[in-house]
Parts: structure tokens; C-alpha cells; sequence
């Protein structure tokens, strides 16, 4: 992962701690963007002195090293996930909040075309689709 190296104790000159570690490690196995919660029940679980303290101080961490991202999922709901070095989107579903990741070759080329127009150099592109999954979709047209 980078800014952790592997023959010392340090994360970019901070304390790389036991717990640190744990967050770490569950953010960057997770199959999905984390929220707070969910890392603290799956920390929590291995690590009885993990605090909900200790999980948004080292979020807070992660991201000011740029070891995570941050997204915002409406207006008071955040998950985290390992930053990757190639741009990815998001589709939530409103319902159930399955994060779901995708690449698009045609926000890459815009993103380069408008680079190119404007003398511009994007360092990040975000883009979040909110709508519904098959599943809650499906769910809502029977109980209608």
C-alpha cells in the first residue's frame, strides 16, 4: 500500500499502530466502500479496543495521507474506500445503498478532451449516479 513502508513502523511519519494496521487492512479488503460503522463492527470484532474515537481519527488520517477516499452518500452518510491510482465512478441504490464501482472509457476521453480545450490538469473526477438496484426496483413494483 502506499505510504506504508513495509521495514519500518511509520505511515508517511505517523505511527503505523496495531489498530491502524487492522483499519487498514479491513478498508483495503473490503469488496465495497466502508462506512464508519461497518469498520468499527469488523474492527471491533478483532480488536475489542477499537473505539469509534479511534475509527474517525484514523480515517481522518487515511485521508489526509491520501491513503483513502472519502465519498458522500447523501447528506450525512460517508464511506471509505483505498484510493486507487486509475478513476473510478459510483451507481448507489437510494434504497439499500449497494455501492456499486464502474470504469468508463467515455469519462476518460472527456476528461482528456476537456483538458486539452481548457489548458487544464484534472487531478480527480467524481462521479456519483443515485437511482435503484434491479433488486429494490423490483421489490417496489410488487408492493405497489
Amino acid at each position: 500500500m502506499r505510504g506504508i513502508r513495509k521495514d519500518s513502523n511509520q505511515l508517511k511519519g505517523h505511527p503505523l499502530t496495531a489498530q491502524r494496521c487492522l483499519l487498514l487492512d479491513i478498508i483495503h479488503n473490503s469488496s465495497e466502500p466502508i462506512d464508519a460503522r461497518e469498520l468499527y463492527r469488523r474492527a471491533s470484532s478483532k480488536d475489542r479496543s477499537v473505539s469509534m474515537a479511534t475509527i474517525y481519527r484514523s480515517l481522518r488520517l487515511f485521508k489526509e495521507l491520501g491513503l483513502i477516499d472519502k465519498m458522500r452518500l447523501g447528506l450525512m452518510h460517508s464511506c471509505y474506500e483505498i484510493s486507487h491510482s486509475m478513476e473510478h465512478q459510483h451507481i448507489i441504490c437510494q434504497c439499500c445503498g449497494k455501492v456499486i464501482e464502474f470504469e468508463s472509457p467515455l469519462l476518460t476521453e472527456l476528461i482528456r478532451n476537456l483538458q486539452r480545450e481548457h489548458n487544464f490538469n484534472v487531478t480527480r473526477a467524481e462521479l456519483c449516479l443515485e437511482g435503484y438496484c434491479q433488486q429494490c426496483k423490483e421489490e417496489a413494483e410488487r408492493n405497489r
